[in-house]
């Protein structure tokens, strides 16, 4: 593992507001950036009301502004909902403002519901053009760029890191195929990862953007004083995804140590699906880590978690830091 860093999607905690979940995601940006987080990722979510970063390439304006030298990114934008030359434009707009510190990580899923993903894109087509809408914003970065008869001011010439995000075999296919960096989705979808890294890492096609495969994983992270107050702090999260998936979205919900309104059947998804993570203690907190980073080997771990408290939801990022901070080390003496 050469580094970490961490994925916020500016939640909106119960007795909060939007203001509130913004002013958060500042102020957590300004403590990974001391706590030695190499990159802060904000990720497009529409229609959630307890998400707050759906304007996500504003929201990475506003953290890059508050911070010096920390990466920050998207994690991603979802592709089909923007014309390319929109985002090479935004992104483009980013990078000359805060030179060689802005990520553009690419999905292609909606993420949201299909009436808000009409709303989002008007016309909803069928076919599938996520792989020549990536080829298409990397040409917009390029120096040749400059030469073109539509161009993105600013934009061409950038050379804006572009990383392909997925849950799936297909976004690992596509990476290697690209020769991009790839991030995989674990911390809410973690059934393929093994097989998806595997895929990246075998058909990766060395490319002028990447001379060999890059591979990320994400990984849900609550840490506490205790085992115990981490799970409680962790049942925010359990709760808002078990409702997600019931169809019953709303802001991230107060902790509570009874858990009983979620249905056994549905508790076992949820618990399924969020099962690449550690909770618990710094002393849990660092074997779940390293059971992870030992069976899957990234070369990056990206950290997340939904946490309704600020200073605990900082609280526990700081003790990761920690925790990953040794391991980062011990990567770099072997």
């Amino acid at each position: 593992m050469q580094q970490f860093s961490l994925l916020d999607l500016s939640p909106v905690p119960e007795g909060k507001t939007a203001a509130d979940a913004l002013a958060g995601t500042a102020d957590l940006a300004r403590m990974a950036e001391d706590a030695g987080y190499h990159r802060f990722w904000l990720a497009e979510h529409h229609n959630m009301p307890g998400i707050a970063s759906a304007a996500t390439s504003v929201l990475i304006g506003h953290v890059a502004s508050v911070t010096k030298t920390m990466r920050v990114g998207a994690g991603g934008i979802m592709l089909p909902n923007h014309a390319p030359l929109v985002i090479a434009e935004q992104f483009g707009t980013l990078a000359t403002l805060y030179p060689d510190r802005i990520d553009l990580g690419l999905g292609r899923a909606p993420g949201t519901d299909g009436g808000t993903a009409r709303a989002l894109r008007r016309n909803m087509s069928p076919e599938d053009t996520f792989p020549a809408d990536v080829q298409e914003l990397l040409a917009y970065f390029s120096d040749e760029a400059e030469n073109f008869r539509v161009r993105a001011i600013p934009g061409a010439g950038t050379h804006v890191p572009i990383w392909i995000l997925g849950s799936s075999l297909y976004g690992a296919q596509l990476a290697a195929y690209l020769g991009l960096p790839y991030a995989f989705a674990s911390h809410f979808a973690p059934d393929m990862l093994g097989d998806a890294l595997d895929i990246y890492r075998r058909s990766f096609r060395p490319s002028a953007h990447l001379d060999k495969p890059y591979a990320m994983m994400a990984a849900g992270v609550f840490a506490a004083d205790t085992d115990e107050e981490a799970q409680y702090l962790r049942s925010s999260q359990v709760l808002a995804f078990a409702r997600l998936r019931s169809g019953m979205p709303g802001k991230l919900p107060y902790p509570v140590k009874d858990l009983s309104e979620v249905p056994p059947q549905m508790m076992v998804q949820v618990q399924r699906a969020l099962s690449c993570s550690a909770t618990g203690s710094k002393e849990k907190v660092r074997d779940d880590l390293a059971r992870l980073i030992a069976q899957y080997e990234p070369d990056e771990l990206m950290v997340t978690g939904m946490i309704h408290d600020a200073d605990a939801r900082q609280k526990s990022f700081k003790i990761a830091a920690e925790v990953l901070s040794e391991f980062r080390e011990q990567s770099a003496a072997a």
